[in-house]
This record gives structure tokens, sequence and C-alpha cells, in this order.
């Protein structure tokens, strides 16, 4: 839903969201044009090799978990980790570290919040990522 209102600008709420996409997106941002390619994972199980794929493909990562789903949370330390692993090894020598956000979306559903806003800037604070909370 994140992807696809950054891509729309409206909220669509009947899609799939087991789905992976791929979008290509256009957009003028700082006064340039800039091409995306935004791989959506759609938050699926996978074996370690098919996600470390995916985050060697990734110049930059949005790690969105839902405060509603407590074990989304607990997989974003595990994300960024990752990411920056992978991003730092030999193989990819005098590459910068791609940037990195954490997410927690849903913001609005405060009756069933499940993760706080402080859980949420307490791992961004601790990992050294900007957090952003969003509906």
């Amino acid at each position: 839903a994140l992807t696809v209102r950054f891509i729309t600008r409206r909220f669509i709420g009947d899609y799939d969201p087991t789905l992976e996409m791929i979008y290509r997106h256009v957009a003028v941002i700082d006064g340039e044009m800039v091409h995306f390619e935004i791989l959506d994972t759609a938050g699926q199980e996978e074996d370690s090799l098919q996600i470390e794929e995916k985050i060697k493909w990734g110049d930059g990562f949005a790690v969105v978990y839902s405060v509603t789903d407590r074990c989304s949370f607990d997989e974003v330390m595990r994300l960024c980790f990752l990411i920056n692993h992978l991003h730092a090894s030999p193989k990819r020598s005098g590459a910068e570290q791609p940037p990195v956000v954490i997410v927690g979306n849903k913001k609005d559903l405060q009756f069933d919040r499940m993760v706080s806003t402080e859980d949420g800037e307490n791992l961004s604070k601790a990992l050294k990522i900007p957090f952003y909370e969003i509906s």
C-alpha cells in the first residue's frame, strides 16, 4: 500500500499484499528527474539467499513494519543488520552504505497498536537510522 500510494498519490485498498512486485516510477526531486525501480517484497517469508539477493539489488531501503504486528517490528533489526553487512562486504569496495529508513506503518490504528512509537524511536537511535511513523 505504501508503494502504491507513493506512485499513484492515492490509497488503493484493493490489491494483493502477498504479491511481490517491481514498480517503475519517475519523480522530480529537488528539481531533478529521478527514475525509481521499487521492489516491493510484500514481507514474504523467504530463504536467506533470496533475501540477500534482493538486498544486493537495492540502492536504498525503507524497512517497513506494521505498528499492529510485533513480529514485523522484530524483523527490522535483522534486516537492517543484513543490509549493512551485505553492502559493507569487500566485494562492494568503495561503495557507500545505501540510505536506510525505518518506517512504522498503520499509525492510525491506535486501538490495534502492538508497537509503541517509543519502541520505533529507540530502535532508530540504537541503529542510527532515521525513523518515521505513517498511516
